[in-house]
Order: C-alpha cells, then structure tokens, then sequence
C-alpha cells in the first residue's frame, strides 16, 4: 500500500459555512433504552396483577405463554416505532443504530411470538387433557381472530428469515424494504387476537386502553413520519435532478436543484431517502448520503454503481423529478466532543466525510483508503478544502482483496500521532469499517468517540 499526504497551509475559511449551533433535541440513547426497557416492565407488571396464582404444569405453560405472548405484543410497538423515522430520535440514536436495535428486536420478537404459540397449545391441550394437534385445530378455528393472528405470525416469521444475513446477500435493498412492509400487516392481524382471548385484557379495561394508545400512537407516528411528510416535503420543495457529473470509475455526483432547500434543515453527514420519479426507478427510495453541505441552490450525493438502482442513477436526465425523505442520521457535528478529528474513509464512504471535512471546527485530518489511485472520488475537492482550512488529507491506496483494506493500529498511530486524543468519524464497506473499529480500539480510542455510519441493510 502507497500512501500519499497532501497537507493544507493555507487557514482561510470554508467555502461553506458552518453548521448553525443551536441544534434540534438529541435524546441520548441511553435514555431511551430506559425508556423501551421501563415499558417492558410494565407489561410484566399487566401479568403479575391479572395473576393471583400459577398452579400445575398447564398452568406454568399458559402463565409462560402469556408472559412471551405481552412480550411479543410490546416488542411489534417498538419495532414499529423505531423505524418510524421520528427525527428526535434519529438525530439522537442515529439511523444507524436504530437499525441495529429493529434487527436484534425482531429476532426476539419472532422468538417471543413462537414461544407463545407453542406454549399456549401445550398448556391448554394439558388443561383440557386433549392432543396437540387437536388443541392447535380448535385454537386456530374457533377462538376469535386467532386464524388472524395465526397468519401474522407467520408472516413475521417469513420476513424474519429474509432478514438473515444469508438471505439478505441474496436481496437486492429494493427486494428486502418492500418485503418488510408485510411487517404492518403481521402486526395488524396479530393485535386483534391479543384483545380478543388475553387473559390480561379481556376484564382489564385500563389495561386495553393502555394497548389501543399504545398502537394508535405508534400508528400516528408511522403515518406521520413515513407518509405525510415525504409528501409534504415534495410538495413543498419540488426537487428535480439539475446534472448528472462523473466523479470516478463507476462513481457519479448528482446536482439537485428545487425550492425552499434552505428549509430542509439537512446537517452535514445525513442522508436522504431519494425517490427518482423516472422510469423503472420511481417505485424504490434509497439512502444516499450529502456529499456536499446544502445550500439555498443545490443538494448533492455522490453514487457508486452497486446494482440496478445505483447504475440507473447515473443515467439520469435533468429535470427528473425526485422525492426525498429526510434528512435522517446522526453522523453530524453533534457527536463531535474533542478539538481533533480523525475523518476515515474507505471507497465511497467519502460522500458524508466529504461534507464534514468541510464544515466540522476543529484540528482535522482525513484519511481515504481506496483500492486504486482512480477510486479517489472527489480528490480534487478534498485538496481544495484541505487547503483552504489548513487541513491534512492522507490517501491510502493499496489492491486489497475485496474491501479488507490493511488498516492496523501500528499503521494508523503512525500516520496520526497522536490518534487517541482525536474524535473519529468512520464510513465505508462493512470489511474495511470492521478492521478500522478494530485497529482504532487497539490504538486506544474509546469507543464512545468512535462514530460509524453502515452500508448494510
């Protein structure tokens, strides 16, 4: 691997300023874990008042049966409302981690819900001293919307193996986010059979209140947030592509221009979900990155060829029309605690990095890993910042195989001294940001000042 530095010595100011700092709300994530845990408690507690006494096997089961079943009811809100995009807590948690949290909850979710199913059979068919099978049939049949729940069990279990990291290589982003919106009729037909023979609802009329707010809120913030305001926001801002610019081998930028932009409120380092109203293309809306701060004239994301929808992107058309959602992430200034920052990119990782070594305060560095010298999308612009702010730009170009770029603790504490006073930024392929996590730890970074944006989905 070569490494080629190139240094700023100028100190003027960016050609963009910076970010305003009065900031929208950021919960932390700590607290909201309380606040998902807190209600995981309470359902527990809906449990222990509606049960005077657990006696015998069968009433072990059903017991356990209904403990997982409140579980899994309150753990399909949650999902829910995670991936509702509220900004307050996408700007707190970060899209990012939102999405790790949605991932793990739903294994737990479809291991709570077939528990509940197959503890349910075996206590009742205990109960009325009649097989499996023949306890399943009249379950299934005769007690009211179980049929219904039935189904959106299996649903969540069908889109919970899409979800596995096994199939979802095998999935285009398209294929696996429309897939998931079967998510919102599981837990439609589901809800109903809760209400219906649970136990802890069906003589607890606070505690089905309870459940219908719970639902409907999540509900309102679904529609909210992932369908009236992507409307209001194409209504209100009608973007359309201005140009279409090659930036790299594979690697184009995309000028968008339309009204208001000032008004988005989009940060350095967020992303939008963008929606090209062109042909074969209007129907998938996928995360790109700013790659440039926005401004009152144009927004700006720069795309790598990955697959059908990144390669159409290349062929678009000025005048195009686009809807976008956002701006979602907190890959943004506000995690930023320490006067040094270390900005690392791998390949097309650059596009947010690009932004923020525009606009981040502070000592900064960034350091670029690509395959080959022609892969440095957006050289020349990272040249011209870095010498307008009297940055340093370090490239490291070497033929690794896939994306496992070396990046070792040694490597990196020799290009930046001292690195574990520096606040990092990380974004890249999933090889090449696991090996950096890696080598920052060994280098003695905390992991608190380590920020990751994913590729994966």
């Amino acid at each position: 691997m070569t490494t080629v530095q190139h240094t700023g010595a100028a100190t003027s100011v960016p050609r963009h300023a910076s970010p305003p700092t009065r900031r929208p709300w950021r919960p932390p994530a700590t607290a909201v874990l309380v606040v998902i845990h807190a209600g995981a408690a309470a359902v527990l507690a809906l449990w222990w008042r509606n049960t005077p006494s657990v006696v015998g096997i069968d009433g072990w089961l059903t017991g356990a049966g209904r403990i997982t079943g409140l579980l899994a009811g309150y753990a399909c809100a949650v999902l829910l409302a995670l991936m509702a995009r509220i900004p307050a807590l996408d700007r707190g948690v970060g899209s990012d981690r939102l999405a790790r949290w949605h991932a793990i909850g739903g294994r737990y979710t479809v291991s709570l819900a077939l528990a509940h199913t197959l503890l349910i059979i075996w206590g009742y068919s205990i109960t009325s001293s009649t097989s499996v099978v023949d306890m399943t049939t009249t379950l299934v049949l005769r007690y009211p919307d179980v049929l219904k729940g039935t189904i959106g069990m299996l649903l969540f279990v069908v889109v919970g193996a899409v979800s596995a990291r096994a199939a979802r290589r095998r999935l285009s982003y398209e294929t696996w986010h429309y897939l998931h919106f079967c998510t919102y009729l599981a837990v439609y037909l589901a809800f109903f059979h809760q209400l219906s023979n649970g136990a802890d609802f069906m003589a607890d009329r606070p505690a089905r209140l309870a459940w219908y707010t719970l639902y409907l809120t999540v509900a309102a913030l679904l529609l909210r947030y992932r369908f009236l305001s992507p409307l209001l926001r194409a209504l209100r801002h009608r973007l359309r592509v201005a140009e279409v610019h090659p930036e790299a081998p594979g690697v184009v930028s995309v000028y968008l221009t339309g009204e208001k932009l000032d008004r988005l409120g989009a940060e350095p380092g967020q992303f939008f979900r963008w929606r090209f109203l062109a042909p074969g293309m209007w129907w998938a809306a996928n995360p790109y990155s700013l790659s440039a701060p926005a401004d009152s004239r144009y927004l700006r994301i720069t795309v790598k060829e990955a697959g059908g929808h990144s390669r159409a992107v290349a062929r678009l058309r000025p005048g195009t029309r686009v809807w976008a959602e956002g701006p979602y992430g907190g890959f943004t200034a506000a995690r930023r605690s320490r006067s040094k920052v270390l900005l690392l990119a791998g390949g097309v990782g650059i596009t947010p990095l690009r932004a923020l070594f525009e606009t981040l305060p502070g000592e900064m560095t960034l350091l670029y890993y690509a395959r080959r010298e022609e892969d440095l999308a957006l050289r020349g612009e990272l040249d011209e910042i870095a010498a307008a702010r009297g940055a340093r730009v370090l490239y490291a170009i070497g033929e690794g195989a896939g994306h496992s770029l070396p990046l070792t603790a040694d490597a990196l504490r020799d290009a930046i001294g001292d690195l574990a006073d520096h606040e990092v930024y990380l974004c890249g392929p999933p090889g090449m940001t696991a090996a950096a996590k890696s080598a920052l730890r060994d280098a003695g970074v905390p992991g608190r000042h380590i920020h990751h944006e994913s590729f994966e989905f």
